[in-house]
């Protein structure tokens, strides 16, 4: 069992957090917001740290889940920053969705220190994070994976390292270009459905078990049917994942023809006021236009 602080108690960070704690861990976690790391600890023990320098002051493994590039820099860098209280020979993971570039940034800055840093982004939701199922992907060397699998083995379904220091983040871009098509091709397949005046549940029914199958098809049909989207990964996230996608895509040439499209899409569901609704949403678009 290991010295642990986790870093960011959002949706995805509170459980995976208080899996590392089930697990017997020692774990010190750090929120922006003071109160949620008293409410995980009342709920889960361990200990609350003030700034992320203080919860990395002696751990041996440090993990992070906040918002975005600027978010990790500032829990990472500067004097209340974890490399600040990171020991030499500790390892960084962080679980956060970020830039390739802001990840071998990071790498370089955490190896000046003595530090290993990995990236290991994450897919599942916040179900897959409360109920310790999440695929992870992650670049770094192969000696800090090894070292940090097992302690993320706590929250996993699967956890692979993919290569060197970014390959996580690449291989996050690949699932988030997945998912875009995928939930914009079953909203138009129940949006069809509806006008067409069929039952929705009888059609997914039987096309699930088909090649049409899918994670989405299977978990996100009746909430769509239902028309109940205030749950799971909000539109506001989803489009900052595919702005890194699209970004990167610039970079390494690559053609992203039908995530450009869907990103665009979700600007509009955005501007009918959905930007904390399920990624789902895309079947109120439909809705709205026709």
């Amino acid at each position: 069992m290991a010295k642990l602080a986790f870093l960011g108690l959002g949706v995805m960070g509170y459980p995976m957090a208080g899996h590392l704690q089930a697990a017997g861990h020692d774990v010190t976690v750090y929120n922006r917001t003071g109160a949620k790391a008293e409410k995980w600890v009342a709920e889960h023990g361990g200990q609350a740290a003030s700034t992320p320098v203080q919860a990395a002051s002696g751990a041996e493994m440090v993990l992070a889940c906040v918002g975005n590039d600027d978010d990790l820099r500032s829990v990472c860098l500067g004097d209340d920053g974890a490399f600040a209280g990171m020991d030499d020979g500790s390892i960084f993971v962080d679980h956060t969705t970020v830039s390739a570039a802001v990840t071998r940034e990071l790498f370089d800055a955490a190896e000046g220190r003595g530090i290993s840093f990995v990236d290991a982004p994450v897919s599942g939701g916040q179900a897959g994070a409360e109920n310790g199922v999440l695929s992870v992907m992650c670049g770094g060397t192969q000696e800090s994976y090894d070292a940090a699998e097992a302690v993320i083995g706590a929250y996993a379904r699967i956890c692979r390292r993919i290569g060197d220091s970014g390959a996580g983040q690449m291989t996050k871009m690949c699932n988030q270009i997945a998912i875009a098509g995928l939930v914009q091709g079953l909203s138009e397949a129940l949006h069809f459905a509806q006008k067409a005046g069929l039952d929705g549940r009888a059609v997914v029914e039987v096309i699930s078990q088909g090649a049409a199958g899918s994670w989405q098809m299977a978990n996100r049909y009746e909430t769509m049917l239902d028309d109940h989207f205030d749950h799971g990964f909000a539109v506001d996230w989803m489009r900052k994942d595919l702005g890194i996608c699209l970004s990167t895509a610039d970079e390494n040439g690559a053609s992203l023809p039908v995530t450009a499209l869907v990103d665009q899409f979700y600007k509009d569901v955005q501007k009918l006021g959905g930007g904390r609704w399920d990624t789902s949403s895309l079947l109120k678009r439909l809705q709205a236009i026709g």
